[in-house]
């Protein structure tokens, strides 16, 4: 889906990283929450309270969670589930990285 329908969107941008990456909070009519961004050319580590699944929407990256040691390549179109109470790199090079993190 290209859209979301009938939600909510936070005015107020999240900015993270000295503005390297920037979203906006959506909120659906039962309540859920996710977050729309975009990630500029960077590597940086993000920490997670719960389950996300960020989808890619364009743009390219490199992921490696906590735990592992083999960085893993995503594109438009996939996505990757990241634990809560966990962490992860993600490198952004070349165009900037579009995303939906879908909160669990």
């Amino acid at each position: 889906m290209s859209q979301f329908d009938n939600v909510a969107v936070y005015k107020q941008a999240n900015v993270y990283f000295d503005g390297k990456c920037v979203s906006h909070t959506v909120q659906f009519p039962d309540g859920s929450k996710k977050s729309v961004g975009v990630i500029l050319p960077s590597t940086l580590t993000f920490n997670t309270g719960a389950p996300e699944i960020m989808e890619t929407v364009a743009g390219a990256c490199r992921v490696k969670l906590a735990g592992e040691s083999e960085w893993k390549a995503y594109g438009a179109g996939q996505s990757f589930n990241v634990p809560g109470n966990s962490s992860f790199d993600i490198e952004v090079s070349g165009e900037p990285y579009h995303y939906v993190c879908h909160f669990a």
